[in-house]
């Protein structure tokens, strides 16, 4: 059973890694831009669905997994900041406040028609961050490729507050959700995990 990973992100590469799930990457090259009156969960939703259905017409028996990730503060969607200056714009904005992180995961097997597509979402909180804090962790580098301009995972970690959903999701892949789908998909993570 072949399973491909169609994202370049090493977050998602590690998570998946992590299940014991034996993978090969291809990212696909789907533009991701927002269509206007497209709400957050339908747009990471289409451009998941779009990016498996990219590498699933190369690949027909390959299980494909794709997602995508954005973030949402009110009625403004942060995605990956354009520059250093981008970056701390966007943590002065969620600094203090709790926005909501939204992933599309979709998974996709041409040969057998199955394609699944689900959202996953999580509340998170950020500590209040001044001037300093905010200069400091741009210098690092760490913000410029993610949305929202922070890493859960890394040093960003010590910026949040509290989350409220799952973890994996902040991260860029919720694996409690994919879990489920292979699952309803009639494939069993658990013995892929055991090489069986």
């Amino acid at each position: 059973m072949t399973f491909i990973l169609a994202s370049q992100s090493p977050r998602r590469r590690e998570l998946l890694a992590s299940i014991g799930l034996k993978f090969d990457v291809m990212p696909s090259d789907i533009p991701e831009i927002h269509q206007p009156g497209e709400s957050p969960e339908e747009y990471v939703a289409r451009l998941s669905r779009d990016k498996a259905a990219a590498i699933a017409a190369k690949h027909a028996d390959a299980w494909v997994i794709a997602a995508d990730t954005t973030v949402l503060l009110g009625d403004e969607l942060l995605e990956k900041p354009a520059d250093a200056n981008d970056a701390k714009r966007m943590l002065a904005t969620i600094a203090g406040k709790t926005h909501i992180v939204y992933t599309g995961v979709t998974l996709q097997n041409a040969a057998t028609g199955w394609r699944d597509t689900r959202v996953a979402e999580t509340e998170v909180r950020m500590l209040p961050l001044d001037e300093r804090d905010i200069a400091w962790y741009v210098s690092t580098g760490e913000p410029l490729d993610k949305a929202g301009a922070y890493a859960a995972q890394g040093i960003g970690g010590v910026f949040i507050d509290s989350i409220h959903g799952s973890y994996t999701n902040v991260v860029g892949l919720p694996l409690a959700l994919l879990f489920q789908m292979l699952r309803r998909a009639g494939v069993d993570p658990l013995t892929l995990a055991e090489g069986k």
